[in-house]
């Protein structure tokens, strides 16, 4: 046995670091040696603050989750590293497995996934954003000539405004309240609006900014028949939202897209496939602004209150092990 270490979120506002002995791996496994991580910072800040409602505690599970929600529970689903015992042609390989913030895990060979040798696993740190945003463009049916609004430029708001840019004939309007986005949009190839400045007449639109506002806001600047994908999970929080006045009249769509399920777009994918084709997508340059934060695992307890509070204004923050 080796020993291994993990992030546990014990009460609300706080977490620590325990030490747990691991397996060696038998046959089918593989032991992984974490490498980088990054925290899913939509999710996890609902967990930290234990505002996940209890009737979802069984669908939030994560893959390989230790606990229960609410708490204590280690919980994440990021996690680059390299395989250093199991299959003998597998060791030395880098991979991605949806596996909590631990140093050294067992997992089934299946669930580690091999990163292709010309993407940096340091940017795959992305992966499991980047396999959100993936359903979520097959969920709103985006068609190359679509004009397309982003709202809220956070991690999977980005991925979603870069997946729609390298569609042809797409338009892309990035909106977001911190002015500062502006560059990383301009680094992304799309335009940048603050919310003020933000256009109108879209075929299709992606709520990604947590916010209920920022939802009933952007229902007036979309052209008729026009959909919106609801990727915000806003845990407890009440929605309000306008679908009296010209909702039905212009016969606008609301689309809930959810990673849990590989989108029925695409059903014939299972969902290890979806996985292995979100990480060939960060084969590209543009998405490295997107990680411009590092925090050592030795240190993430204390960093947290300030990663998963509202005056984090980062992207995505990397683990390094």
């Amino acid at each position: 046995m080796t020993t291994a270490t993990a992030l546990w979120y014990i009460h609300p506002g706080h977490a620590e670091h325990r030490a747990h002995r691991v397996e060696e791996a038998t046959a089918g496994m593989v032991k992984v040696r974490a490498r980088f991580g990054a925290i899913s910072r939509g999710t996890e800040a609902l967990i930290f603050h234990r505002s996940v409602p209890r009737s979802e505690y069984a669908r939030m599970r994560a893959p390989f989750q230790w606990g229960s929600l609410p708490d204590p529970v280690s919980y994440g689903y990021i996690s680059v590293g390299e395989i250093e015992a199991g299959d003998p042609e597998r060791r030395g390989q880098w991979v991605f497995c949806l596996y909590p913030h631990h140093t050294n895990y067992v997992v089934p060979g299946r669930a580690a996934i091999p990163i292709p040798a010309e993407i940096p696993p340091s940017r795959c740190v992305l992966a499991a954003q980047m396999e959100t945003a993936l359903n979520a463009v097959w969920d709103g049916d985006l068609r190359a000539g679509h004009r397309v609004q982003v709202v809220g430029a956070g991690i999977v708001g980005c991925l979603v405004a870069r997946l729609a840019r390298r569609t042809p004939g797409v338009q892309v309007q990035l909106v977001d309240r911190n002015p500062q986005r502006r560059a990383l949009a301009e680094r992304l190839g799309v335009e940048f609006a603050l919310p003020e400045e933000a256009g109108h007449e879209f075929d299709l639109a992606f709520e990604c900014s947590g916010a209920p506002v920022a939802l009933s806001s952007l229902l007036p600047r979309l052209r008729v028949g026009a959909s919106v994908v609801v990727l915000s999970w806003y845990g407890a929080q009440a929605v309000s939202l306008p679908l009296g006045a010209e909702f039905h009249s212009r016969r606008l769509r609301l689309i809930s897209s959810q990673v849990g399920h590989v989108s029925p777009a695409m059903s014939h994918l299972a969902t290890r496939e979806r996985l292995a084709l979100a990480l060939r997508l960060l084969d590209d340059p543009s998405l490295a602004a997107l990680v411009a934060d590092e925090v050592r695992f030795e240190d993430l307890p204390g960093q947290l209150p300030h990663l998963l509070g509202d005056s984090y204004r980062g992207i995505c923050t990397r683990i390094r092990y």
